[in-house]
């Protein structure tokens, strides 16, 4: 009787690095097996599957921007840079001025 060798089945391991937040699912036991299935049948990670999902799901459901945003210019080219200069003393009150007597 010949021994049958397999091959060395070769592993793809994915390092999640500080561009991904990390989160905790509760599922219904029913629901978390269904999601292993499928992701097994598309040879995914059940991880992968959900993030796949969510990123459907907000795309989907995303609120649009403000009309407003862009829609005005400044003239300033480094509002970016200084705004905190710009707004220094923003909403404080002005020494009061004398009023000029009239002659």
């Amino acid at each position: 009787m010949a021994i049958r060798r397999r091959a060395p089945q070769a592993y793809c391991a994915t390092i999640y690095g500080s561009h991904m937040d990390k989160t905790t699912l509760y599922l219904d036991p029913s629901d978390y097996r269904r999601l292993k299935r499928l992701a097994a049948s598309r040879r995914m990670a059940p991880a992968a599957l959900v993030r796949e999902a969510v990123a459907e799901y907000v795309a989907r459901h995303e609120l649009p921007l403000p009309k407003s945003i862009g829609a005005f210019s400044s003239g300033l080219r480094d509002l970016a840079e200084r705004a905190e200069d710009y707004l220094d003393g923003m909403g404080e009150l002005e020494p009061q001025r004398k009023a000029r007597g009239r002659r």
